[in-house]
């Protein structure tokens, strides 16, 4: 039968596997991330959300500057519920189709808006420098360009793309991996998003909100 689970899913069966078999017990550190990735034939985008995923059912832990430890042998393979969408996956799709609702946009995009969208990423920028995290203005920036095109539905899907970040997995990927650095990194780009924008470029659009996202999975999952 084939296995219908996500691949993080299945990749941190395989881990528990590991584990279980007395390869590594409690306490012991697992390989580093690239050398288990390459001892799995897995990518490390999937490795990483499946070593989240078992960080969150208390298989292991993940120190930052340390490893990866393993708390509890115990724990069977198979049993594993969804803890969300796979992250890799949610930001090539919001790739695709922003980069697609962008185009449209750019077409009817108004000085209101864009005015609007400037002081979204003023507040962006104050919460940056002020340490806090500007999750609420990072998604009303993306949700404005699409409520622009006037089309309800896509607006839809861009808000819940987005709000899928808040899931177990997405949220336990974040708190290891999102820094101060890569939120600068993502106002940069923004504005990059912006200037396009404010040019009357669709095709520049469209190849700047594709570079963001794209590179907003590389900052969770690579480095």
């Amino acid at each position: 039968m084939t296995d219908t689970r996500r691949l993080y899913q299945q990749t941190a069966d395989r881990v528990r596997q590991l584990i279980a078999k007395g390869d590594h017990q409690a306490g012991a550190r697992l390989p580093a991330e690239r050398e288990l990735a390459q001892q799995l034939g897995v990518s490390r985008p999937s490795l990483r959300e499946a070593l989240i995923a078992l960080e969150i059912d208390g298989t292991i832990e993940i120190r930052m500057g340390s490893g990866i430890y393993v708390l509890n042998t115990a724990k069977p393979a198979g049993n594993g519920r969804s803890l969300g969408e796979s992250p890799s996956e949610l930001m090539q799709a919001r790739a695709v189709i922003e980069s697609a609702i962008i185009v449209q946009a750019a077409a009817t995009m108004t000085e209101e808006t864009l005015a609007t969208l400037r002081a979204t990423l003023e507040a962006m920028a104050d919460d940056i420098a002020n340490t806090r995290k500007p999750i609420e203005q990072d998604r009303a920036f993306h949700l404005i360009i699409a409520e622009s095109t006037g089309n309800t539905l896509l607006a839809e899907i861009v808000e819940n793309l987005f709000d899928e970040r808040h899931s177990p997995l997405s949220a336990g990927i974040r708190g290891h991996f999102e820094t101060a650095d890569s939120w600068t990194a993502a106002l940069t780009e923004h504005h990059a998003i912006l200037a396009a924008l404010e040019a009357r470029d669709p095709l520049a659009a469209q190849a700047a909100m594709h570079s963001h996202l794209t590179a907003s999975g590389r900052r969770w999952l690579e480095n």
